[in-house]
Protein backbone atom coordinates (compact mmCIF):
# COMPACT_ATOMS: atom_id res chain seq x y z
CA UNK A 1 0.00 0.00 0.00
CA UNK A 2 1.62 3.25 -1.14
CA UNK A 3 1.38 6.35 0.86
CA UNK A 4 2.35 10.15 1.18
CA UNK A 5 2.80 12.66 3.20
CA UNK A 6 1.35 16.37 1.91
CA UNK A 7 2.83 20.03 3.84
CA UNK A 8 1.15 22.88 2.50
CA UNK A 9 3.42 25.18 4.15
CA UNK A 10 2.52 29.04 4.14
CA UNK A 11 3.78 31.74 6.87
CA UNK A 12 3.49 30.54 10.38
CA UNK A 13 1.21 28.00 9.25
CA UNK A 14 1.65 24.16 7.98
CA UNK A 15 -1.79 22.13 6.89
CA UNK A 16 -0.68 18.59 6.93
CA UNK A 17 -2.35 15.24 5.42
CA UNK A 18 -0.79 11.80 5.26
CA UNK A 19 -2.86 9.89 2.22
CA UNK A 20 -2.66 6.39 1.87
CA UNK A 21 -3.82 4.53 -1.80
CA UNK A 22 -4.78 0.77 -1.96
CA UNK A 23 -5.51 -0.35 -5.49
CA UNK A 24 -7.74 2.43 -6.82
CA UNK A 25 -9.19 3.15 -2.72
CA UNK A 26 -7.83 6.38 -1.55
CA UNK A 27 -7.74 6.91 2.26
CA UNK A 28 -6.83 10.11 4.62
CA UNK A 29 -4.81 8.41 7.52
CA UNK A 30 -4.28 11.50 9.48
CA UNK A 31 -4.45 15.43 9.27
CA UNK A 32 -4.31 18.48 10.79
CA UNK A 33 -3.16 22.00 10.73
CA UNK A 34 0.08 23.60 13.08
CA UNK A 35 1.36 26.92 13.83
CA UNK A 36 4.98 27.21 13.67
CA UNK A 37 7.87 29.71 14.64
CA UNK A 38 10.66 26.69 13.63
CA UNK A 39 9.91 25.68 10.59
CA UNK A 40 11.91 22.48 10.56
CA UNK A 41 10.95 21.41 14.11
CA UNK A 42 8.03 21.26 13.21
CA UNK A 43 8.13 19.58 10.65
CA UNK A 44 9.71 16.85 11.93
CA UNK A 45 6.99 16.78 15.14
CA UNK A 46 4.72 16.26 12.22
CA UNK A 47 6.54 13.39 10.57
CA UNK A 48 7.06 12.11 14.03
CA UNK A 49 3.03 12.42 14.99
CA UNK A 50 1.98 10.85 11.99
CA UNK A 51 4.96 7.60 11.93
CA UNK A 52 6.16 8.88 8.24
CA UNK A 53 9.51 8.24 8.62
CA UNK A 54 9.61 6.01 5.26
CA UNK A 55 7.34 7.97 3.69
CA UNK A 56 7.75 9.99 0.33
CA UNK A 57 6.90 13.69 1.18
CA UNK A 58 5.31 16.15 -1.19
CA UNK A 59 5.34 19.76 -1.03
CA UNK A 60 3.78 23.02 -2.31
CA UNK A 61 6.06 25.64 -4.72
CA UNK A 62 6.01 29.29 -3.77
CA UNK A 63 6.49 32.27 -5.62
CA UNK A 64 6.14 30.23 -9.23
CA UNK A 65 5.77 32.40 -12.28
CA UNK A 66 3.35 31.40 -14.81
CA UNK A 67 3.04 32.25 -18.79
CA UNK A 68 1.43 31.05 -21.58
CA UNK A 69 2.56 30.16 -25.27
CA UNK A 70 0.62 28.62 -27.86
CA UNK A 71 2.27 26.53 -30.39
CA UNK A 72 1.50 24.29 -33.24
CA UNK A 73 0.01 21.44 -32.76
CA UNK A 74 1.47 19.53 -35.36
CA UNK A 75 5.31 20.25 -33.86
CA UNK A 76 7.20 16.72 -32.33
CA UNK A 77 7.83 15.98 -28.76
CA UNK A 78 11.44 17.36 -29.06
CA UNK A 79 10.61 20.90 -31.60
CA UNK A 80 7.73 21.17 -29.20
CA UNK A 81 10.35 21.73 -25.96
CA UNK A 82 12.73 23.43 -28.14
CA UNK A 83 10.01 25.96 -29.22
CA UNK A 84 9.06 26.80 -25.28
CA UNK A 85 12.56 27.16 -24.36
CA UNK A 86 13.03 29.71 -26.87
CA UNK A 87 10.07 31.73 -25.71
CA UNK A 88 10.64 31.72 -22.16
CA UNK A 89 14.31 32.85 -22.70
CA UNK A 90 12.34 35.77 -24.94
CA UNK A 91 10.22 36.46 -22.02
CA UNK A 92 13.57 36.42 -19.70
CA UNK A 93 14.90 38.47 -21.85
CA UNK A 94 11.91 41.05 -22.01
CA UNK A 95 11.92 40.98 -17.91
CA UNK A 96 15.97 41.33 -17.64
CA UNK A 97 16.30 37.73 -16.05
CA UNK A 98 18.75 35.13 -16.15
CA UNK A 99 16.95 31.95 -17.16
CA UNK A 100 19.35 29.54 -16.07
CA UNK A 101 18.11 30.53 -12.22
CA UNK A 102 14.82 28.59 -13.08
CA UNK A 103 13.86 25.32 -13.07
CA UNK A 104 11.10 25.03 -15.26
CA UNK A 105 8.04 22.48 -15.82
CA UNK A 106 5.61 22.95 -18.22
CA UNK A 107 1.88 21.65 -19.07
CA UNK A 108 0.34 21.55 -22.20
CA UNK A 109 -3.16 21.36 -23.31
CA UNK A 110 -5.54 21.48 -26.45
CA UNK A 111 -6.94 24.50 -27.77
CA UNK A 112 -10.43 24.79 -27.78
CA UNK A 113 -10.58 28.10 -29.74
CA UNK A 114 -7.95 26.84 -32.06
CA UNK A 115 -7.72 22.70 -33.18
CA UNK A 116 -4.46 23.45 -34.84
CA UNK A 117 -2.54 24.94 -32.10
CA UNK A 118 -1.83 24.00 -28.27
CA UNK A 119 -1.60 26.01 -25.37
CA UNK A 120 1.35 25.69 -22.54
CA UNK A 121 1.12 26.67 -19.08
CA UNK A 122 4.65 27.07 -18.58
CA UNK A 123 5.66 27.07 -14.72
CA UNK A 124 8.97 28.45 -13.36
CA UNK A 125 10.48 28.30 -10.08
CA UNK A 126 13.83 30.34 -8.60
CA UNK A 127 16.65 27.34 -7.79
CA UNK A 128 17.79 29.39 -4.85
CA UNK A 129 14.03 29.03 -2.98
CA UNK A 130 13.77 25.01 -4.31
CA UNK A 131 17.03 24.88 -2.32
CA UNK A 132 15.71 26.49 0.24
CA UNK A 133 12.83 24.20 0.49
CA UNK A 134 15.21 20.91 0.50
CA UNK A 135 17.30 21.50 2.80
CA UNK A 136 14.53 22.50 5.58
CA UNK A 137 13.70 18.82 4.45
CA UNK A 138 17.07 17.40 4.54
CA UNK A 139 17.36 13.68 5.83
CA UNK A 140 13.46 13.18 5.67
CA UNK A 141 12.24 11.79 2.51
CA UNK A 142 11.15 15.10 0.34
CA UNK A 143 9.97 13.64 -2.99
CA UNK A 144 7.69 16.27 -4.30
CA UNK A 145 7.12 19.61 -4.85
CA UNK A 146 4.36 20.89 -7.06
CA UNK A 147 2.25 23.73 -7.50
CA UNK A 148 -0.66 23.56 -5.41
CA UNK A 149 -2.88 24.95 -8.41
CA UNK A 150 -1.96 22.10 -10.49
CA UNK A 151 -2.64 19.66 -7.66
CA UNK A 152 -5.90 21.31 -5.92
CA UNK A 153 -7.69 19.65 -9.24
CA UNK A 154 -6.78 16.37 -7.75
CA UNK A 155 -9.64 16.73 -5.33
CA UNK A 156 -12.56 17.33 -8.19
CA UNK A 157 -13.80 14.97 -10.84
CA UNK A 158 -14.56 16.24 -13.90
CA UNK A 159 -16.82 15.41 -16.62
CA UNK A 160 -16.06 15.82 -20.50
CA UNK A 161 -17.28 19.04 -21.44
CA UNK A 162 -17.55 20.35 -18.21
CA UNK A 163 -15.67 24.02 -17.22
CA UNK A 164 -15.16 25.32 -13.80
CA UNK A 165 -13.27 27.27 -11.26
CA UNK A 166 -11.13 26.17 -8.43
CA UNK A 167 -10.43 29.33 -6.28
CA UNK A 168 -8.12 28.30 -3.83
CA UNK A 169 -8.37 31.19 -0.76
CA UNK A 170 -4.92 30.37 1.06
CA UNK A 171 -2.42 33.04 2.32
CA UNK A 172 -2.59 34.07 -1.51
CA UNK A 173 -5.32 33.05 -4.39
CA UNK A 174 -5.07 31.14 -6.95
CA UNK A 175 -7.78 30.53 -9.57
CA UNK A 176 -7.40 27.89 -11.86
CA UNK A 177 -9.41 27.15 -14.68
CA UNK A 178 -10.75 23.93 -16.03
CA UNK A 179 -11.83 23.25 -19.58
CA UNK A 180 -13.01 20.31 -20.64
CA UNK A 181 -11.14 17.99 -18.16
CA UNK A 182 -7.63 20.41 -18.62
CA UNK A 183 -6.14 22.79 -16.92
CA UNK A 184 -6.41 25.71 -19.00
CA UNK A 185 -5.43 29.12 -17.23
CA UNK A 186 -4.10 30.15 -13.57
CA UNK A 187 -4.12 33.08 -12.26
CA UNK A 188 -2.91 34.43 -8.67
CA UNK A 189 -3.60 37.29 -6.69
CA UNK A 190 -2.14 38.74 -3.62
CA UNK A 191 -5.26 39.15 -2.05
CA UNK A 192 -5.77 36.23 0.54
CA UNK A 193 -6.80 35.02 3.88
CA UNK A 194 -3.22 36.30 5.33
CA UNK A 195 -4.69 40.24 4.66
CA UNK A 196 -7.47 39.32 7.30
CA UNK A 197 -5.58 36.57 9.40
CA UNK A 198 -2.58 39.37 10.37
CA UNK A 199 -5.25 42.08 11.25
CA UNK A 200 -7.05 39.71 13.46
CA UNK A 201 -3.77 38.68 14.77
CA UNK A 202 -3.03 42.38 15.49
CA UNK A 203 -5.84 42.49 17.71
CA UNK A 204 -5.70 39.12 19.26
CA UNK A 205 -2.05 38.69 19.46
CA UNK A 206 -2.31 35.11 18.54
CA UNK A 207 -2.01 33.66 14.69
CA UNK A 208 -4.24 30.39 16.18
CA UNK A 209 -6.61 32.46 17.73
CA UNK A 210 -7.34 34.32 14.72
CA UNK A 211 -7.22 31.16 12.92
CA UNK A 212 -10.30 29.94 15.20
CA UNK A 213 -11.92 33.29 15.21
CA UNK A 214 -12.58 32.67 11.26
CA UNK A 215 -13.97 29.35 11.99
CA UNK A 216 -16.49 30.88 14.10
CA UNK A 217 -17.29 34.12 11.86
CA UNK A 218 -20.34 33.79 9.93
CA UNK A 219 -21.24 35.64 7.18
CA UNK A 220 -24.56 37.65 6.98
CA UNK A 221 -26.18 37.79 2.96
CA UNK A 222 -28.10 41.05 2.17
CA UNK A 223 -31.62 39.62 3.43
CA UNK A 224 -29.44 38.64 6.74
CA UNK A 225 -30.30 39.86 10.58
CA UNK A 226 -29.02 43.03 11.87
CA UNK A 227 -25.42 42.44 12.90
CA UNK A 228 -24.00 43.00 16.55
CA UNK A 229 -21.26 45.36 16.66
CA UNK A 230 -19.22 42.26 18.09
CA UNK A 231 -19.98 40.41 14.87
CA UNK A 232 -18.88 43.59 12.82
CA UNK A 233 -15.92 43.82 14.14
CA UNK A 234 -14.37 40.93 12.59
CA UNK A 235 -16.27 40.83 9.52
CA UNK A 236 -14.37 44.44 8.67
CA UNK A 237 -11.28 42.82 8.67
CA UNK A 238 -12.72 39.89 6.34
CA UNK A 239 -15.29 41.31 4.02
CA UNK A 240 -13.20 44.01 2.19
CA UNK A 241 -10.74 40.61 1.20
CA UNK A 242 -13.16 38.68 0.29
CA UNK A 243 -15.12 40.98 -1.90
CA UNK A 244 -11.88 41.75 -3.98
CA UNK A 245 -11.45 38.65 -4.59
CA UNK A 246 -15.31 37.76 -5.71
CA UNK A 247 -14.35 40.92 -7.98
CA UNK A 248 -11.28 39.43 -9.69
CA UNK A 249 -13.33 35.55 -10.27
CA UNK A 250 -15.94 37.61 -11.63
CA UNK A 251 -14.00 39.17 -14.49
CA UNK A 252 -11.98 35.71 -15.31
CA UNK A 253 -15.72 34.22 -15.70
CA UNK A 254 -16.31 37.23 -17.34
CA UNK A 255 -13.00 37.14 -20.32
CA UNK A 256 -13.54 33.46 -20.37
CA UNK A 257 -14.20 32.57 -23.67
CA UNK A 258 -15.72 29.42 -22.51
CA UNK A 259 -18.77 29.35 -20.50
CA UNK A 260 -17.78 28.37 -17.26
CA UNK A 261 -20.77 26.47 -15.27
CA UNK A 262 -19.43 25.96 -11.79
CA UNK A 263 -17.00 27.64 -8.90
CA UNK A 264 -15.40 25.46 -6.28
CA UNK A 265 -14.26 27.74 -3.47
CA UNK A 266 -11.56 25.99 -1.09
CA UNK A 267 -8.69 27.37 1.34
CA UNK A 268 -8.37 28.80 4.54
CA UNK A 269 -11.22 31.12 3.78
CA UNK A 270 -13.32 28.28 3.51
CA UNK A 271 -13.79 28.06 7.93
CA UNK A 272 -15.45 31.26 7.14
CA UNK A 273 -19.43 29.84 7.44
CA UNK A 274 -21.85 30.90 4.58
CA UNK A 275 -18.42 31.67 2.69
CA UNK A 276 -20.51 29.79 -0.35
CA UNK A 277 -23.72 31.45 -0.07
CA UNK A 278 -21.56 35.13 -0.32
CA UNK A 279 -20.10 33.63 -3.29
CA UNK A 280 -23.46 32.62 -4.89
CA UNK A 281 -25.08 36.08 -4.38
CA UNK A 282 -22.22 37.70 -6.03
CA UNK A 283 -21.96 35.03 -9.09
CA UNK A 284 -25.89 34.14 -9.44
CA UNK A 285 -25.44 33.14 -12.58
CA UNK A 286 -23.22 30.43 -11.86
CA UNK A 287 -23.51 27.05 -9.54
CA UNK A 288 -20.97 28.00 -6.14
CA UNK A 289 -19.99 25.32 -3.71
CA UNK A 290 -17.06 24.26 -1.18
CA UNK A 291 -14.87 21.81 -2.53
CA UNK A 292 -14.94 18.46 -0.96
CA UNK A 293 -12.83 15.94 -2.15
CA UNK A 294 -14.23 13.82 -4.41
CA UNK A 295 -13.39 9.80 -2.31
CA UNK A 296 -13.52 11.31 1.06
CA UNK A 297 -17.16 10.22 3.27
CA UNK A 298 -17.07 11.48 6.32
CA UNK A 299 -17.39 9.97 9.40
CA UNK A 300 -19.51 10.32 12.99
CA UNK A 301 -16.53 11.15 14.47
CA UNK A 302 -14.78 13.75 11.77
CA UNK A 303 -17.01 16.00 9.64
CA UNK A 304 -16.28 16.80 5.97
CA UNK A 305 -15.37 20.22 6.80
CA UNK A 306 -12.26 19.01 8.95
CA UNK A 307 -11.44 17.60 5.86
CA UNK A 308 -12.04 20.45 3.68
CA UNK A 309 -9.61 22.95 6.11
CA UNK A 310 -6.48 20.38 4.69
CA UNK A 311 -7.44 20.28 0.63
CA UNK A 312 -4.14 21.89 -0.02
CA UNK A 313 -2.08 19.36 1.86
CA UNK A 314 -4.58 16.13 0.66
CA UNK A 315 -4.15 17.52 -3.27
CA UNK A 316 -0.06 17.33 -2.98
CA UNK A 317 -0.38 14.03 -1.26
CA UNK A 318 -2.25 12.90 -4.13
CA UNK A 319 0.33 14.20 -6.65
CA UNK A 320 2.72 12.08 -4.70
CA UNK A 321 0.66 9.00 -5.19
CA UNK A 322 0.85 9.26 -8.61
CA UNK A 323 -2.87 11.03 -9.13
CA UNK A 324 -3.50 13.72 -11.76
CA UNK A 325 -1.28 15.98 -13.89
CA UNK A 326 1.99 14.25 -14.43
CA UNK A 327 5.32 16.09 -15.13
CA UNK A 328 5.10 19.21 -12.79
CA UNK A 329 7.51 17.86 -9.95
CA UNK A 330 10.09 20.49 -9.24
CA UNK A 331 11.93 17.62 -7.08
CA UNK A 332 14.67 16.35 -9.05
CA UNK A 333 14.74 12.33 -8.36
CA UNK A 334 18.15 11.21 -7.35
CA UNK A 335 19.68 7.79 -7.16
CA UNK A 336 18.60 7.19 -3.29
CA UNK A 337 15.00 8.18 -4.48
CA UNK A 338 14.56 5.80 -6.98
CA UNK A 339 15.76 2.90 -4.62
CA UNK A 340 12.59 0.85 -3.61
CA UNK A 341 12.01 1.12 0.36
CA UNK A 342 12.81 -2.07 0.78
CA UNK A 343 16.03 -2.42 -0.03
CA UNK A 344 16.81 1.18 2.32
CA UNK A 345 18.15 0.95 5.34
CA UNK A 346 17.63 3.96 8.06
CA UNK A 347 19.31 3.42 11.63
CA UNK A 348 17.74 6.58 14.33
CA UNK A 349 19.36 6.67 17.29
CA UNK A 350 16.43 5.31 19.86
CA UNK A 351 14.59 3.75 17.19
CA UNK A 352 14.26 0.95 15.24
CA UNK A 353 13.14 1.48 11.51
CA UNK A 354 12.73 -2.33 10.29
CA UNK A 355 12.10 -3.13 6.78
CA UNK A 356 10.63 -6.49 5.68
CA UNK A 357 14.62 -8.05 5.86
CA UNK A 358 15.09 -6.69 9.00
CA UNK A 359 12.04 -8.82 10.43
CA UNK A 360 13.77 -11.89 9.24
CA UNK A 361 16.35 -11.02 11.20
CA UNK A 362 19.04 -9.28 9.40
CA UNK A 363 19.92 -6.06 10.89
CA UNK A 364 20.55 -8.43 14.30
CA UNK A 365 23.60 -10.08 15.19
CA UNK A 366 23.01 -14.07 16.28
CA UNK A 367 22.07 -12.32 20.17
CA UNK A 368 19.62 -10.58 19.38
CA UNK A 369 21.77 -7.26 20.00
CA UNK A 370 21.90 -4.34 17.32
CA UNK A 371 24.34 -3.61 14.60
CA UNK A 372 27.24 -1.70 15.26
CA UNK A 373 28.49 0.33 12.39
CA UNK A 374 30.97 -1.82 10.99
CA UNK A 375 28.35 -5.02 10.83
CA UNK A 376 25.45 -1.66 9.55
CA UNK A 377 28.24 -0.70 6.79
CA UNK A 378 28.69 -4.21 5.49
CA UNK A 379 24.88 -4.48 5.17
CA UNK A 380 25.20 -0.93 3.11
CA UNK A 381 27.48 -2.31 1.39
CA UNK A 382 26.04 -5.87 0.49
CA UNK A 383 22.28 -4.46 -0.06
CA UNK A 384 24.01 -1.94 -2.63
CA UNK A 385 26.04 -4.54 -4.87
CA UNK A 386 23.14 -6.33 -5.15
CA UNK A 387 21.02 -3.58 -6.04
CA UNK A 388 23.64 -2.61 -8.64
CA UNK A 389 23.26 -6.53 -9.47
CA UNK A 390 19.75 -6.16 -10.31
CA UNK A 391 19.61 -3.14 -11.81
CA UNK A 392 22.56 -4.58 -14.16
CA UNK A 393 20.29 -7.41 -14.72
CA UNK A 394 16.79 -5.31 -15.23
CA UNK A 395 19.21 -3.68 -17.62
CA UNK A 396 20.38 -6.25 -19.52
CA UNK A 397 17.08 -8.19 -19.64
CA UNK A 398 15.94 -4.80 -20.75
CA UNK A 399 18.12 -4.01 -23.54
CA UNK A 400 18.09 -7.45 -24.77
CA UNK A 401 14.41 -7.24 -25.19
CA UNK A 402 14.22 -3.69 -26.66
CA UNK A 403 16.98 -5.14 -29.43
CA UNK A 404 14.90 -8.06 -29.24
CA UNK A 405 11.95 -5.76 -30.48
CA UNK A 406 13.43 -3.33 -32.46
CA UNK A 407 15.29 -6.16 -34.77
CA UNK A 408 11.24 -7.54 -34.74
CA UNK A 409 9.92 -4.22 -36.05
CA UNK A 410 13.03 -4.02 -38.30
CA UNK A 411 12.14 -7.21 -40.02
CA UNK A 412 8.55 -6.27 -40.15
CA UNK A 413 9.71 -2.95 -41.49
CA UNK A 414 11.99 -4.28 -44.27
CA UNK A 415 8.91 -6.78 -45.26
CA UNK A 416 6.39 -3.92 -45.58
CA UNK A 417 8.85 -2.17 -47.52
CA UNK A 418 9.19 -4.46 -49.86
CA UNK A 419 5.82 -5.18 -50.25
CA UNK A 420 5.58 -1.49 -51.25
CA UNK A 421 8.03 -1.74 -53.82
CA UNK A 422 6.53 -4.82 -55.57
CA UNK A 423 3.54 -2.47 -55.70
CA UNK A 424 5.39 0.46 -57.03
CA UNK A 425 6.64 -1.98 -59.84
CA UNK A 426 3.30 -3.46 -61.03
CA UNK A 427 2.40 0.13 -60.73
CA UNK A 428 4.79 1.38 -63.02
CA UNK A 429 4.31 -1.91 -65.07
CA UNK A 430 0.84 -0.32 -65.50
CA UNK A 431 1.49 2.90 -66.17
CA UNK A 432 4.20 1.82 -69.63
CA UNK A 433 1.07 -0.11 -70.80
CA UNK A 434 -1.27 2.79 -70.44
CA UNK A 435 2.04 4.96 -71.59
CA UNK A 436 2.14 2.80 -74.85
CA UNK A 437 -1.75 3.00 -75.85
CA UNK A 438 -2.17 6.31 -75.07
CA UNK A 439 1.42 7.27 -77.54
CA UNK A 440 -0.40 5.03 -80.37
CA UNK A 441 -3.32 6.80 -79.65
CA UNK A 442 -2.05 10.22 -79.91
CA UNK A 443 -0.18 9.11 -83.05
CA UNK A 444 -3.23 7.78 -84.46
CA UNK A 445 -4.73 11.25 -84.13
CA UNK A 446 -1.69 13.16 -85.37
CA UNK A 447 -1.90 10.99 -88.33
CA UNK A 448 -5.97 11.83 -88.41
CA UNK A 449 -5.12 15.21 -88.27
CA UNK A 450 -2.26 15.76 -90.90
CA UNK A 451 -4.92 13.93 -93.48
CA UNK A 452 -7.68 16.45 -92.74
CA UNK A 453 -5.09 19.21 -92.64
CA UNK A 454 -4.10 17.97 -96.25
CA UNK A 455 -7.65 17.77 -97.52
CA UNK A 456 -8.42 21.32 -96.33
CA UNK A 457 -5.44 22.36 -98.48
CA UNK A 458 -6.32 20.71 -101.52
CA UNK A 459 -10.38 20.76 -100.99
CA UNK A 460 -10.89 23.94 -103.34
CA UNK A 461 -7.14 23.08 -105.44
CA UNK A 462 -8.99 22.64 -108.67
CA UNK A 463 -11.76 25.12 -108.58
CA UNK A 464 -8.71 28.11 -107.40
CA UNK A 465 -6.56 26.74 -110.01
CA UNK A 466 -9.34 26.87 -112.76
CA UNK A 467 -10.09 30.37 -111.58
CA UNK A 468 -6.13 31.39 -112.12
CA UNK A 469 -5.31 29.82 -115.17
CA UNK A 470 -8.90 30.67 -117.20
CA UNK A 471 -7.03 34.22 -117.91
CA UNK A 472 -4.07 32.40 -119.24
CA UNK A 473 -5.49 29.51 -121.66
CA UNK A 474 -5.22 30.18 -125.17
CA UNK A 475 -8.34 30.21 -127.27
CA UNK A 476 -7.92 27.30 -129.25
CA UNK A 477 -6.73 24.90 -126.38
CA UNK A 478 -9.48 23.53 -124.47
CA UNK A 479 -9.41 21.53 -121.24
CA UNK A 480 -11.46 18.33 -120.90
CA UNK A 481 -10.05 16.92 -117.90
CA UNK A 482 -8.42 18.08 -114.26
CA UNK A 483 -7.86 16.26 -111.75
CA UNK A 484 -6.00 16.22 -108.19
CA UNK A 485 -4.42 12.42 -107.91
CA UNK A 486 -2.35 13.20 -104.95
CA UNK A 487 -1.40 15.80 -102.61
CA UNK A 488 -0.76 18.63 -105.03
CA UNK A 489 -0.21 16.48 -107.99
CA UNK A 490 -2.38 17.86 -111.00
CA UNK A 491 -3.29 16.51 -114.01
CA UNK A 492 -4.67 18.05 -116.79
CA UNK A 493 -5.89 17.14 -119.91
CA UNK A 494 -6.29 19.21 -122.87
CA UNK A 495 -6.66 19.55 -126.71
CA UNK A 496 -6.20 21.81 -129.64
CA UNK A 497 -6.24 21.78 -132.99
CA UNK A 498 -2.72 23.52 -133.14
CA UNK A 499 0.57 21.88 -131.50
CA UNK A 500 2.09 25.77 -130.55
CA UNK A 501 -1.20 26.56 -128.40
CA UNK A 502 -0.89 23.48 -126.30
CA UNK A 503 2.71 24.42 -126.31
CA UNK A 504 2.07 27.89 -125.28
CA UNK A 505 -0.59 26.78 -122.83
CA UNK A 506 1.77 24.23 -120.75
CA UNK A 507 4.86 27.14 -120.93
CA UNK A 508 2.42 29.56 -118.98
CA UNK A 509 1.45 26.85 -116.35
CA UNK A 510 5.65 26.32 -116.08
CA UNK A 511 6.35 29.76 -114.65
CA UNK A 512 5.74 28.63 -111.68
CA UNK A 513 2.93 30.50 -110.39
CA UNK A 514 0.15 28.33 -111.26
CA UNK A 515 2.21 24.36 -111.37
CA UNK A 516 5.74 23.29 -110.57
CA UNK A 517 7.65 20.47 -111.96
CA UNK A 518 5.32 20.99 -115.34
CA UNK A 519 5.47 17.90 -117.76
CA UNK A 520 3.68 17.05 -120.57
CA UNK A 521 3.51 14.34 -123.29
CA UNK A 522 3.89 14.54 -126.56
CA UNK A 523 0.40 14.88 -127.67
CA UNK A 524 -1.72 12.26 -129.88
CA UNK A 525 -3.46 13.57 -132.94
CA UNK A 526 -7.03 12.27 -133.71
CA UNK A 527 -9.43 13.85 -136.56
CA UNK A 528 -7.13 17.28 -136.60
CA UNK A 529 -7.21 17.54 -132.87
CA UNK A 530 -4.25 16.89 -131.13
CA UNK A 531 -4.74 15.91 -127.20
CA UNK A 532 -2.06 16.35 -124.20
CA UNK A 533 -1.31 15.29 -120.25
CA UNK A 534 0.14 17.67 -118.37
CA UNK A 535 1.25 16.85 -114.99
CA UNK A 536 2.68 19.49 -112.02
CA UNK A 537 2.43 20.52 -108.45
CA UNK A 538 0.54 22.81 -106.86
CA UNK A 539 3.02 25.64 -105.62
Amino acid sequence: MANCLGLYVENNIIKYAKVSKDHDKLKVESFGVKFYDDLEKTINQIIEETYSYKTPISINLSEEIYNYFDMFSLLSNKDLSKAIKTEFEMYCGDQGYNPNVFETRYVVSKNPQDKEKLKVIHIAANKIELTKKMQVLEGDKLSYIVPVSMAITNLIETKPKENCLIVNMEENTTVTTVIDENVYDIKTFDEGCQDFLRKINLKENSLAKSYEICKNTTIYTSEGKDLQESEIGYLEDIMPTLYNIVGNVRKIINESEEKITKVYLTGTATLINNLDLYFQEYLSEIDCEILKPYFINPTKDISIQDYIEVNSAISLALSGLGQGIQGINFKKQNFYDKIPDWLKIEVTPGKEKKGKLAKAGWFTNDLGEKLDKTEISLLRTAAGLLLLFVIYSGFSVLLKNQMESKEQQAQESISHTNAQIQLVDNDKTKIDSRTNDYTEMIQNLQDLNDRITDASKTRDAIPNLLDSIMFIIPENVQITSIQNTTGTHIVIEAQSNKYEQLGMFKAKLDTGMYLTNVISTSGQQENNVIKVKIEGDLP
